[in-house]
Formats: structure tokens, C-alpha cells, sequence
């Protein structure tokens, strides 16, 4: 197996330097703030990122303060006691995608995260003790135990909260592969993501740098070489929206 110094180099130049590379990563937060962040938020990320699938991005975007006004800030027991009625109403919404498939997901979604609220104190509680080392493990909870949270949406979503995590991006899992983990281009087996774990848990341990940066670091050694001021500039502009 490479080491993910050879990675990181390959970052490194092909980004213009180490210093340009080390600008692009994100900060990623502690287990102790995600903590503490408020159950509606992470919510709020599943509709997002089960809305954006499938869909455009920026539609979702630039929809999403009505988002939040048709989903009362996405009040987790408020919304876990709506009357199957109730939900059915937002079919005629137009504040919201009209797709029934996931306003359902909601409806699940929201029960789902009060309840596991229930019994580990609150939902980020439960999301910030799951330990990195077993993302697909959480991946794996979060399809079984939840509604159309498998996949890219539930990488996506976990990214969204603030989980330190990686992500199976075509690019990413490039590196994986160029490293010598035997995986599929498009992981989805247990086999397949358990290599991709590995690589990652290698990694990490090799670095004792956050999975997420990980992650960024093998995408920018593959790929399409984007210019540093454009991927800053496509940043700051999904962080604005």
C-alpha cells in the first residue's frame, strides 16, 4: 500500500504548493461542539440532502429559507407529532418540492431523529460519540433507521452537520484505489466500503489528520485539476447561498 505521503504530494503540486493545498481545507469541528449543535439542524441537513439529490443544487439553495418557514425551523417534536394529514398538505406546498416520496422521507426523518434523540440525550449526541473509525457502520444505521439516507445523500448529509468524514466522490475514490485498496469505482458493497475504511482508518492513523481532510486532500490529487481561486470562489458561494 502507498503511504498517504504520496498523496498528499501529488496534492500538493498539482494545487501550486503545500500552502495553497492546506488553504482549501475546511475547519472541521470538534465531537464536542457537533455535540451541542441543536437537533433541528441536523434535520434540516437530511431534508437538504435528500432534496438535492436528484435535483439542482441551486434550486435547493435559493428555495431554502422557505424550507425552513414551511417546516417550523425544522422543530423536531413538533414536527414528529404532525398527523399523517398534515403531511400530506405539503404535497400542495409551494414553499417545498412537491414530490411525495420525500415529504414521507421527512415525516420518517423527523421520527427517527426523536426518538434516537430520546435515548441518547439528543440527536447530535448520538451523530458526535459514533466513532470516524466506523462511518460506514453509521452509514449503514442511518439507511436501515432512517428514509433515503443511504448512498451519497447520507455522506452528504453527514458533511453537512459538521461530521468529520469522508466522502466517496469519484476523484476520492481514485486515491483510494492508486493507493492499492481494492475497491469498485462507485463504492456500495460492504466489501468494497469496508476497503474504502480501511484506507481512510490507514490513513488517519498514519497523519493523525481529520478524515474530512483527508478526504479533500485525496480529491485533489485526481481528477480534474481545478484552479485554486475557482474552487475558493465555488466555496464561498455555496456558503453564502
Amino acid at each position: 500500500m502507498k503511504s498517504f505521503q504520496h498523496i498528499y504530494e501529488v496534492a500538493a503540486e498539482r494545487k501550486g504548493g503545500e500552502e495553497n493545498l492546506l488553504s482549501l481545507l475546511p475547519y472541521v469541528m470538534s465531537n464536542g461542539l457537533l455535540a451541542k449543535k441543536g437537533d433541528d439542524r441536523f434535520l434540516a441537513m437530511m431534508c437538504k440532502a435528500i432534496n438535492q439529490a436528484g435535483f439542482n443544487w441551486t434550486v435547493i439553495e435559493n428555495k431554502w429559507p422557505q424550507f425552513e418557514e414551511a417546516f417550523h425551523g425544522f422543530d423536531v417534536p413538533r414536527l414528529a407529532y404532525k398527523s399523517p394529514e398534515d403531511w400530506e398538505a405539503y404535497v400542495q406546498d409551494k414553499r417545498v418540492v412537491r414530490n411525495w416520496t420525500k415529504i414521507k422521507a421527512m415525516m420518517v426523518n423527523a421520527n427517527f431523529v426523536n426518538y434516537t434523540a430520546q435515548e441518547h440525550g439528543s440527536f447530535a449526541q448520538f451523530i458526535a460519540d459514533w466513532p470516524e473509525s466506523d462511518q460506514i457502520g453509521l452509514m449503514a444505521y442511518l439507511k436501515k433507521n432512517g428514509s433515503r439516507l443511504g448512498g451519497n445523500t447520507g455522506f452528504w448529509f453527514l458533511r453537512y452537520v459538521g461530521k468529520d468524514c469522508f466522502t466517496t466522490t469519484h476523484d476520492t475514490i481514485q486515491a483510494v484505489k492508486w493507493a492499492g485498496y481494492q475497491t469498485n469505482d462507485h463504492p456500495t458493497s460492504k466489501r468494497d466500503l469496508i476497503q474504502v475504511q480501511r484506507a481512510f482508518n490507514n490513513w488517519h492513523e498514519e497523519t493523525g489528520l481529520p478524515y474530512t481532510h483527508l478526504s479533500k486532500i485525496a480529491a485533489y490529487s485526481s481528477g480534474e485539476n481545478y484552479a485554486v481561486d475557482e474552487i475558493k470562489k465555488r466555496t464561498i458561494t455555496v456558503q453564502r447561498s
